[in-house]
């Protein structure tokens, strides 16, 4: 497809409805930069600790026995003065919202979760999405792709959109699930394929154009 001069497409998504695979497709088909892993590693350099312990803290408010655990994710040949407190989870969530805005102010991409549509909110060109589906579905392809029991996987995802949800509001004051918040809302569960879904989006792209 013909591109704009600037792309940003910010994609929420609940666990299980494809919402990353839809990401990745659509940033490809405009040829753009897919935001996903990068911004866990850049604000892992900013705050000097590993990936995963970013990567587990995002999206979720963890208990303070999680953050008590993050503690052993320190980098040990870093040198930290012992008065300097651990990130709090507002710090992984100014960090992460540093390296969203970086990214979106040096060119076009596709940006998945942590809260996009509403850091990159005052940016003209923005178009955000979201991606959800009922829970049968998400249950069910979550269990398909990671070879595990219908009770787990629905665990899995009860548990993820309560974290989700608790995430988005605690951060935006937004309800994660109101469409207001989104320029589209698409439910994968009612589609054929999820190709369908970057269709619909790609085609929103040239409405904008």
């Amino acid at each position: 497809m013909e591109k704009k001069a600037k792309i940003l497409i910010t994609v929420s998504r609940q666990l299980g409805s494809g919402g990353s695979y839809v990401g990745q497709e659509v940033a490809k088909k405009c040829g753009v930069f897919y935001a996903d892993r990068t911004i866990i590693q850049e604000a892992a350099k900013k705050l000097s600790v590993k990936e995963e312990t970013v990567a587990e803290r995002e999206e979720s408010v963890p208990s303070l026995w999680r953050a008590f655990l993050s503690s052993a994710c320190i980098y040990p040949d870093l040198y930290v003065p012992p008065v300097m407190l651990l990130p709090t989870d507002h710090d992984f969530f100014l960090a992460e919202s540093d390296v969203i805005k970086r990214v979106a102010d040096e060119r076009s991409a596709v940006i998945i979760g942590r809260c996009g549509f509403h850091i990159l909110r005052d940016y003209p060109d923005r178009i955000s999405v979201f991606i959800h589906a009922d829970r049968a579905f998400r249950v069910e392809r979550y269990r398909t792709i990671y070879k595990t029991t219908e009770e787990d996987a629905a665990k899995i995802v009860a548990r993820c959109d309560k974290e989700r949800a608790n995430y988005f509001r605690n951060y935006t004051g937004c309800d994660m699930t109101d469409a207001q918040n989104y320029d589209l809302a698409i439910d994968t569960s009612q589609l054929k394929h999820l190709d369908d879904a970057v269709a619909l989006i790609l085609r929103y792209v040239e409405l904008q154009q």
